[in-house]
């Protein structure tokens, strides 16, 4: 496991996101099972892990404290302020609010500074220069060490920038969610010099090839039964994504996940993907993907194939997506 920046943040080239473990795409695991599977991607090399007040809410913090206060001096923790948590999913980015709730994170964290502090969602209601001058003041007082961006524009990253530079930016991209590519995102990331932090990298759990037509998914605790792109019709109008990656699979004596994995990774030296899983298993294969070697003409091949490829459905609801920051 080599490492990578993101701005000044020096860490795993690949890092593991947490949510799952406790929400979002299923009931929650195990608390002994989730302590077990953080554990041992440190010991893999990880040391990139990625949580929210939101994710639970606030019980996959404790978790994630719980498992890497043993370790905490060998790792960089990252969470998210910015949701209410009020019974909706309603956005509350007040200055006043972020300098309240990074005292209870930190608690569940176990910890005395968050490394990677994210923005989870734009808040239309609060400039964002205000929102960058709290987490300026937060890294004065040494709470936090660096300031991300999650889900947000490239006019919003750079007002931001300007006021507090910004370390990372997280979105969803993966070998079928491209749109960072498109929006000016990632040319901004470059141009600024930010680390571009993917969530949803195997497609939250399509690109796997292990999800078809009659996958179902729990209303009550899986996000993923609200997504147009998990209806059984784009399961089905999106199967030349899988099979594409089925056929890079085979040449490369790889799974279809480790080369969705491998293809984000080598986009820019610059991106760390944050795959998460409860499964052990599951680990392993991911963390495999950092030694798959693609190569400029696997690249330009796999670029020329997708470009034939038309991705068919949504990749939130219209609610969620409402919450993206696009302007």
């Amino acid at each position: 496991m080599k490492t990578r920046k993101l701005g000044a943040l020096a860490v795993s080239e690949m890092g593991f996101g947490c949510m799952s473990i406790s929400a979002n795409y299923g009931p929650a695991a195990d608390k002994t099972q989730g302590i077990n599977v953080i554990r041992a991607a440190h010991e893999k090399g990880v040391t990139f892990f990625d949580t929210a007040e939101v994710y639970g809410p606030y019980v996959n913090e404790e978790l994630v404290g719980e498992a890497l206060a043993p370790i905490r001096n060998h790792v960089k923790i990252a969470s998210k302020f910015g949701f209410a948590i009020d019974g909706t999913i309603g956005l509350d980015s007040r200055p006043v609010r972020i300098k309240r709730v990074v005292e209870e994170s930190l608690k569940r964290l176990r910890t005395d500074h968050i490394d990677l502090y994210y923005q989870h969602r734009v808040d239309p209601a609060v400039p964002i220069e205000d929102v960058a001058g709290a987490v300026k003041e937060l890294i004065q007082a040494g709470k936090v060490k660096h300031f991300g961006l999650s889900e947000a524009s490239a006019r919003t990253i750079r007002r931001a920038h300007a006021v507090q530079p910004v370390a990372a930016v997280q979105t969803e991209y993966s070998f079928m969610q491209r749109d960072p590519e498109h929006n000016g995102v990632l040319q901004t990331c470059e141009e600024l010099g930010i680390g571009f932090v993917p969530w949803g990298p195997v497609g939250q759990g399509f690109l796997t090839a292990k999800i078809d037509r009659n996958a179902t998914f729990d209303p009550n605790a899986d996000m993923r039964s609200a997504f147009p792109r998990f209806t059984a019709e784009a399961i089905t109008a999106n199967q030349p994504v899988i099979d594409l990656l089925k056929k890079l699979a085979e040449k490369k004596g790889a799974t279809p996940a480790q080369i969705a994995l491998a293809w984000v990774m080598a986009q820019k030296p610059w991106i760390v993907p944050i795959p998460g899983t409860r499964s052990l298993d599951h680990l392993s294969e991911n963390v495999g993907a950092v030694n798959v070697a693609l190569t400029s003409d696997d690249l330009r091949d796999i670029g020329a194939a997708l470009t034939a490829i038309t991705v068919k459905g949504g990749r939130m609801n219209k609610e969620q997506m409402q919450q993206v920051d696009q302007s």
